[in-house]
């Protein structure tokens, strides 16, 4: 769906149903982002209550990651073939059910049952809103401002999870399940109304169900073979066996791709630096954030002797500062490009986690933890809009859903990725059962490996600070020769090639 010059859109002034739209699609992608996080710290109270083992427990999270990274693929094609508006809707109210379904068992495999479809709802929608937001606004400034405050939602959705999950899980840890459903009815009830329709891409070729089946597949076993590596061993001919046959199914999945009339992703928009560091990016940022999130809820509960709900706020400042910066981003962006603004952010990010490194046995709130927070907080606030905004300028409109499932699977595989390594890491010499103090050493390594992926993702980012030099040479260079040039503003990187 191509925005219409004159539609609100393009506009200085959003229209009341223009905000609406937003804040529905915001709505949705908050209660993703919140039901990742929110269940982490209900996870005791779920194990006593039903009798859980720790084996079967982790799956009530893995179970929502591999519904949610091994589909997204599949939603976002889906969002483009289908209409954006249809697959929302009916993903929303799959969401809303499961809820529902989740904070009613009473059984630990219909738990799961209900996490995955969750995650399988998720994976629609998710690319779904995103595209929908690509498509009605038009890109620079207000897609950009758009892109933010939706963006800005979900870190906030994320990190408010934990307090949330402090709060209710002190009544029951069924209201951590069912609180979703009655937001997501309402939120479905006014998409209804306010979400725009978009067209079916009618005679583009099938829906490429080869490249569909062995994409979803390989994505499913990824994801599963590395939740699982950290018990099986990652040198066990199980875990070796599975990431092989990943690499096969991917292989079949690349090479249908090249050959398929209507590809489920068009492999021509990963010859742009600018989609390749976007997605790159987007692994390092989600997956350290997972795996730092995960040491410091067990340092504090484990090793402090805080409860929910103090663990909860101590995360608070960073969803706060992510929150309050949500309609500022947007104009940064406009200033300074995608580049430097998420070249900022992760070093911030970097400097948050060295920063934890210092914590001791005794709580320095004031000194250490909060001042992380915050680094954290701006960070989320600066990387995540951007690296949304990076990966789908330049891109034609009805493959936005498809960049959209393509940067949602980097986050969440990265997210599954990175916390299974951070968790072998930490566990690998037995330290869990040993004194406070040796508990807290055998988190260090962990916390510098958490350093090192935000790392990773600032030397990811910095080849592009020189791409949007160059770039700003050229419109120097031609504003020289015709002053009209120099109205195109640069508010981003440009990724050259991603319509080859």
């Amino acid at each position: 769906m191509t925005t219409p010059p004159n539609s609100p859109a393009t506009q200085d002034r959003w229209s009341p149903r223009l905000w609406g739209t937003l804040l529905v699609l915001c709505a949705a992608m908050f209660l993703d982002a919140l039901d990742v996080s929110m269940v982490g710290v209900a996870l005791p109270s779920i194990a006593t209550d039903l009798g859980l083992s720790t084996a079967t427990l982790q799956w009530i999270v893995s179970g929502y990651i591999l519904g949610y990274g091994g589909l997204l693929l599949l939603g976002g094609r889906a969002a483009d073939l289908l209409g954006r508006r249809r697959v929302f809707l009916i993903a929303l109210g799959v969401f809303a059910l499961a809820s529902l379904l989740g904070g009613l068992v009473d059984s630990g495999p219909l738990l799961i049952a209900s996490r995955f479809i969750k995650g399988l709802s998720a994976a629609f929608t998710a690319p779904a809103g995103l595209s929908i937001i690509t498509t009605t606004f038009k890109e620079g400034p207000q897609r950009n401002r758009a892109l933010s405050i939706y963006t800005t939602c979900a870190a906030t959705g994320f990190s408010m999870g934990l307090v949330l999950s402090g709060l209710l899980t002190e009544l029951s840890w069924r209201w951590t399940m069912l609180l979703p459903a009655p937001i997501a009815l309402i939120a479905l009830a006014f998409a209804l109304k306010l979400i725009p329709h978009s067209a079916r891409e009618e005679g583009r070729g099938g829906y490429d169900l080869p490249g569909a089946v062995t994409g979803t597949a390989a994505m499913l076993l990824l994801v599963f073979t590395v939740v699982q590596a950290p018990e099986a061993g990652w040198g066990s001919a199980r875990t070796l066996l599975s990431f092989l046959a990943t690499a096969a199914l991917l292989a079949a999945f690349v090479t249908i791709e090249r050959r398929s009339a209507s590809p489920l992703v068009r492999l021509g928009v990963l010859r742009s630096g600018s989609q390749v560091r976007a997605q790159l990016g987007a692994a390092a940022f989600f997956g350290s954030y997972v795996a730092f999130q995960f040491i410091v809820t067990q340092y504090m509960q484990s090793l402090l002797g805080w409860s929910a709900l103090q663990t909860a706020l101590a995360f608070l400042p960073a969803g706060l500062l992510v929150a309050l910066s949500s309609t500022k981003i947007g104009g940064i962006v406009d200033r300074f490009g995608t580049p430097r603004v998420i070249a900022v952010g992760f070093t911030l990010l970097v400097v948050g986690y060295a920063l934890f490194l210092r914590v001791s046995l005794t709580p320095q709130y004031a000194a250490v933890i909060l001042p992380s927070m915050l680094l954290l907080g701006a960070a989320c606030a600066l990387v995540f809009p951007s690296l949304n905004i990076q990966a789908t300028n330049g891109v034609a409109d009805e493959e936005q859903g498809m960049v959209s499932g393509l940067l949602n699977t980097s986050v969440q595989v990265g997210g599954a990725l990175f916390l299974a390594v951070v968790t072998a890491v930490i566990t690998a010499d037995g330290a869990g059962g040993g004194s406070p103090q040796a508990v807290l050493d055998s988190y260090r390594p962990g916390l510098a490996v958490v350093t090192v992926i935000a790392l990773a993702g600032l030397l990811i980012t910095l080849p592009g600070l020189r791409t949007r030099q160059r770039q700003e040479s050229l419109v120097v260079a031609k504003s020289a020769e015709a002053p009209a040039a120099a109205e195109t503003p640069v508010s981003a990187e440009e990724p050259v090639g991603a319509r080859d």
